[in-house]
């Protein structure tokens, strides 16, 4: 029995983030590419479905659509602390580390 599959690749992005403390997961999904207005939506997003009182970081590796000007200056309007992991340091992206030790 063979089943059609559509030819080429179909893609879907998740850009996710965790909360430390009560392991809340806020997820923005979508078809596009992941670029700065992905990333200041889900900075929104994070701040919409948390409380306005409680301080919030995230930490973002060093993709340049993340380090823009736009998503700085929202990141400072929403109170938000940008937090950017060392170039090249994927041992400190538990995503990363997990993916390596899937492999062994």
């Amino acid at each position: 029995m063979w089943i059609k599959a559509p030819c080429g690749r179909e893609r879907f992005n998740v850009l996710g983030e965790l909360n430390a403390v009560t392991k809340e997961v806020i997820t923005l999904t979508h078809t596009g590419y992941i670029n700065l207005h992905s990333v200041c939506a889900l900075l929104q997003k994070l701040r919409t479905q948390t409380r306005p009182d409680l301080p919030i970081s995230v930490v973002l590796d060093n993709a340049r659509y993340q380090r823009c000007v736009l998503v700085q200056n929202v990141a400072t309007d929403l109170q938000i602390e940008l937090l950017f992991l060392p170039t090249y340091s994927p041992n400190l992206n538990t995503l990363f580390a997990r993916a390596s030790l899937s492999d062994i």
